[in-house]
């Protein structure tokens, strides 16, 4: 009784009109019973109470292909080996969709696109005809990539994520010209309909939709050649069809009892992929079929990427976070720029490897490799921030120079280096995006030698208007110099004696100007530890009641609070950042802006953070700002309203406060949350001691 309290749960959540997030808290990856799956699948693809789009439906059978897709639909019903009587109907039905589907979108039928496939799992629901169109059509707007064609953009970005993970698989494929949609094509089409058995399908859908993560697709396939990798590997000699054979049909090897292994081996290896894989193509690949795609120079862009591109924003947020999550992805940047550029401003925590050296001076650019390799390492073991497995290589953003920042990378990938990738926009992003707090975030930063500060200095002349920053919070400038540049001077202990470039300038350091270690830099935020013993003393406590006016803070330190847009702040799925091992509790919440403005949010507590998630839909959600708890000075209520309450930011000035951010928030049961808040706090301050 105890071991099934759970489908009791599941039945009465069902009953009360729950969410996705609802479903997946219950189920946790257990095996759904099929008299709830029907109701499971709606709520997961938020169809349950669509209205009835079949009853529009003329009933008249009159495309140009329709003689065409009867004949498919009859053919692919005869494979199922029902009963006649089933037959007819399910043949009708599927025909019916079908032709739906094509004028009510405007598509044209193809035969082997992957939609009869994709339907027929969804008649073993035995749902009406309608329902089974709404999960149809929202399988396909929410989890069928855009562009699943021969040479279409998907596989561009699905080879990417492969020569990610393993260069050496990728390299093979790629020599014997055998592109991701020669054998992946179906895959993507139908979520693996096409090619793995009934039981299978529904099995892997029970997760897929609960995950509610549309780029699973990709890393389920990645796990399909992963797990064939050593088979493929002894191919090599094999002829290109012979490979392409093998390599479609590993899939249907799959059986019911690898389904869960499967799909957590999925999830695993998107912990460990940077995340503008998701937030750079999500709107390129998904949403509804029939919108109009992206412009040819962006798929080109796609389809001539030397690696797996990262955003500016990714990188900050990434080499700002003081708690990472275990496994996830933690950068080691190398910054290839000239080393003239290089000391005129760069990141603290970056490598330098002056990509001129491959060129010039071979000899000391190998020695530079094996320095860097070994600055990684270290740097690795002693947990920096700096350190991290993932490899992020950086140029300037000018052509003329990082053409040879692209023969550095490429030499990296020659040798099957996993993990990397390529910050796109180079340091001019890094550059643009700190804007006005470029002198807290950067080191060494010389205005009259900066080439982007001299070129920004030209269109003013010009009278050209200037770019401004990309939207962020203040904290999070404040964050990045406190923890980049706290690291600073131990990384550079680090790496100061392993390598010094031969060349007049200074050469492949990470290391100051011309290689000799940088003062420390003079930091303009106050850390938790220079706070510690007297953040309480002659100061209004942590947490109080109070009815004062608040209003007049509320423009301190405002973040980016538009809908997302393409500065590339994170996107998560909300299932799987519930289960990160470090969240102590998370609670539903509104953020308040000062606008008036409600947002349905996330307040998520860790033992260091407050992380405010903001939903977007569909089991997504968009990380607005990270804050340390040592930061928090007060908490306040108003006293006409307990729940609305106010987290302020800042350090103790004099006798008094000095406020530099502040978040409100629409919380049920505020005096749970504070509580728990104010505890942390505490337990965070007394630890720094």
């Amino acid at each position: 009784m105890e071991e099934n309290m759970w489908i009791i749960e599941l039945e009465s959540a069902l009953l009360d009109d729950c969410t996705v997030n609802d479903i997946y808290g219950i189920c946790q990856g257990k095996a759904l019973p099929e008299a709830l799956r029907p109701d499971v699948w709606q709520v997961c693809l938020d169809v349950r109470h669509k209205s009835d789009q079949m009853s529009l439906f003329n009933e008249i059978y009159d495309l140009p292909f329709q003689s065409q897709l009867r004949e498919d639909c009859q053919r692919h019903v005869d494979r199922m080996g029902n009963d006649e009587e089933d037959k007819v109907s399910v043949v009708s039905d599927l025909e019916s969709i079908i032709t739906f589907y094509c004028k009510n979108r405007n598509l044209q039928y193809e035969p082997d696109n992957g939609w009869i496939e994709l339907l027929l799992p969804l008649f073993a629901l035995k749902l009406n005809r309608s329902d089974t169109f709404n999960l149809f059509e929202s399988i396909r707007d929410t989890y069928i990539p855009k562009g699943c064609r021969p040479k279409g953009n998907v596989f561009h970005v699905f080879r990417l994520l492969l020569l990610y993970h393993d260069p050496e698989l990728c390299t093979l494929l790629d020599t014997k010209k055998i592109t991701p949609d020669l054998y992946s094509l179906t895959w993507f089409q139908s979520l693996f309909a096409s090619c793995s058995s009934l039981s299978v399908i529904i099995a892997m859908w029970d997760l897929y939709f609960q995950n509610a993560d549309p780029f699973m697709v990709f890393f389920l396939a990645l796990i399909i050649l992963i797990n064939g990798r050593e088979q493929i590997l002894q191919m090599r000699s094999s002829s290109k069809e012979e490979i392409i054979k093998f390599l479609s049909l590993m899939p249907c090897a799959l059986e019911f009892d690898d389904v869960p292994d499967f799909c957590s081996l999925a999830q695993y290896y998107a912990l460990k992929t940077p995340t503008s894989f998701k937030t750079d193509y999500l709107k390129a690949l998904y949403g509804k079929q029939n919108d109009t795609p992206r412009s040819q120079e962006e798929a080109n862009k796609v389809s001539q990427a030397l690696c797996l591109p990262v955003s500016v924003y990714e990188l900050v947020e990434n080499s700002a976070t003081e708690f990472p999550v275990p496994d996830a992805v933690r950068f080691f940047l190398v910054d290839c720029r000239p080393a003239e550029q290089y000391n005129a401003g760069h990141l603290s925590t970056a490598f330098h490897l002056d990509c001129n050296l491959m060129l010039q001076e071979p000899v000391a650019f190998a020695t530079a490799v094996q320095g860097l390799l070994t600055a990684q390492r270290q740097a690795i073991e002693a947990n920096s921030n700096a350190g991290g497995e993932h490899l992020c290589f950086m140029g300037s953003g000018r052509v003329e120079e990082d053409q040879y920042t692209h023969m550095v990378v490429a030499s990296f990938l020659q040798k099957n280096t996993h993990y990397v990738s390529l910050l796109t926009g180079g340091y001019a992003s890094i550059h643009d995006y700190f804007g006005d707090q470029m002198a807290d975030c950067l080191e060494d930063h010389n205005a009259r030698k900066c080439l982007v500060c001299q070129q920004q200095n030209a269109q003013q002349t010009k009278s050209a208007p200037l770019k401004t920053s990309t939207p962020s919070s203040t904290d999070l400038f404040s964050k990045f110099s406190a923890a980049m540049k706290s690291k600073s001077a131990e990384v550079k202990g680090k790496l100061l004696d392993i390598i010094v470039n031969p060349s007049a300038n200074g050469g492949a350091t990470a290391s100051g100007t011309n290689g000799v270690p940088s003062a420390p830099v003079q930091e303009r935020h106050v850390s938790a530890k220079e706070r510690n013993g007297k953040r309480y003393r002659n100061v209004a406590p942590v947490f109080s009641i109070d009815d004062e006016n608040e209003d007049a803070l509320d423009g301190a330190g405002e973040r980016d609070d538009a809908p997302l847009t393409s500065d590339g702040k994170e996107i998560v799925n909300l299932n799987q950042y519930f289960k990160t091992a470090d969240i102590i509790n998370a609670f539903k919440c509104q953020e308040v802006h000062m606008s008036g403005y409600m947002y349905d949010s996330h307040l998520i507590i860790t033992p260091g953070q407050l992380v405010v998630l903001r939903e977007l839909g569909r089991g997504q959600a968009q990380i607005m700002v990270r804050r340390p708890l040592a930061s928090i000075v007060k908490i306040t209520a108003k006293k006409r309203h307990r729940d609305l309450i106010t987290f302020k930011y800042g350090f103790p000035d004099g006798d008094g406060l000095l406020i530099t951010d502040m978040d409100r928030f629409l919380i049920p049961n505020a005096a749970e949350v504070t509580a728990l808040i104010s505890r942390l706090i505490v337990q965070v301050l007394d630890d720094a001691k």
